[in-house]
Protein backbone atom coordinates (compact mmCIF):
# COMPACT_ATOMS: atom_id res chain seq x y z
CA UNK A 1 0.00 0.00 0.00
CA UNK A 2 1.54 3.28 -1.04
CA UNK A 3 -0.77 5.88 0.46
CA UNK A 4 -0.14 7.10 4.01
CA UNK A 5 -3.83 7.97 4.32
CA UNK A 6 -4.80 4.42 3.32
CA UNK A 7 -2.35 3.01 5.89
CA UNK A 8 -3.94 5.24 8.52
CA UNK A 9 -7.35 3.85 7.58
CA UNK A 10 -6.08 0.25 7.70
CA UNK A 11 -4.64 0.82 11.19
CA UNK A 12 -8.18 1.24 12.49
CA UNK A 13 -9.91 -1.34 10.24
CA UNK A 14 -7.61 -4.31 9.61
CA UNK A 15 -7.28 -6.72 12.56
CA UNK A 16 -3.81 -7.93 11.51
CA UNK A 17 -2.50 -4.37 11.25
CA UNK A 18 -4.04 -3.48 14.62
CA UNK A 19 -2.25 -6.49 16.16
CA UNK A 20 1.08 -5.52 14.57
CA UNK A 21 0.74 -1.92 15.80
CA UNK A 22 -0.44 -3.02 19.26
CA UNK A 23 -3.65 -1.01 18.75
CA UNK A 24 -1.81 2.24 18.02
CA UNK A 25 -3.52 4.42 15.43
CA UNK A 26 -0.93 6.74 13.86
CA UNK A 27 -2.20 9.54 11.65
CA UNK A 28 -1.14 9.85 8.01
CA UNK A 29 1.42 12.59 8.76
CA UNK A 30 3.23 10.37 11.27
CA UNK A 31 3.31 7.51 8.76
CA UNK A 32 4.54 9.79 5.97
CA UNK A 33 7.27 11.28 8.18
CA UNK A 34 8.42 7.81 9.27
CA UNK A 35 8.69 6.67 5.66
CA UNK A 36 10.56 9.85 4.71
CA UNK A 37 12.97 9.68 7.67
CA UNK A 38 13.74 5.95 7.26
CA UNK A 39 13.96 5.67 3.49
CA UNK A 40 17.35 3.89 3.40
CA UNK A 41 16.40 1.38 6.09
CA UNK A 42 13.09 0.51 4.44
CA UNK A 43 14.79 0.05 1.08
CA UNK A 44 17.32 -2.32 2.67
CA UNK A 45 14.57 -4.38 4.34
CA UNK A 46 12.68 -4.73 1.05
CA UNK A 47 15.86 -5.81 -0.74
CA UNK A 48 16.55 -8.43 1.93
CA UNK A 49 12.96 -9.67 1.68
CA UNK A 50 13.25 -10.07 -2.10
CA UNK A 51 16.59 -11.85 -1.67
CA UNK A 52 15.06 -14.22 0.91
CA UNK A 53 12.09 -15.01 -1.36
CA UNK A 54 14.54 -15.68 -4.18
CA UNK A 55 16.58 -18.07 -1.98
CA UNK A 56 13.42 -19.97 -1.06
CA UNK A 57 12.42 -20.18 -4.75
CA UNK A 58 9.17 -18.31 -4.18
CA UNK A 59 9.55 -16.44 -7.48
CA UNK A 60 8.80 -18.26 -10.73
CA UNK A 61 10.97 -15.85 -12.76
CA UNK A 62 8.88 -16.56 -15.86
CA UNK A 63 7.49 -13.10 -16.55
CA UNK A 64 7.21 -9.80 -14.75
CA UNK A 65 4.76 -7.11 -15.80
CA UNK A 66 4.32 -3.75 -14.12
CA UNK A 67 1.36 -1.58 -14.96
CA UNK A 68 0.72 1.80 -13.42
CA UNK A 69 -2.80 2.16 -14.79
CA UNK A 70 -5.38 3.44 -12.31
CA UNK A 71 -8.98 2.65 -13.15
CA UNK A 72 -11.94 3.69 -11.02
CA UNK A 73 -14.46 1.01 -10.20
Amino acid sequence: MRSSRRLEHEASRNIEVMWLLKKLKPDFKTIADFRKDNKKGLKAVFRQFVHLCDEWDLFGKEMVAIDGTKIRA
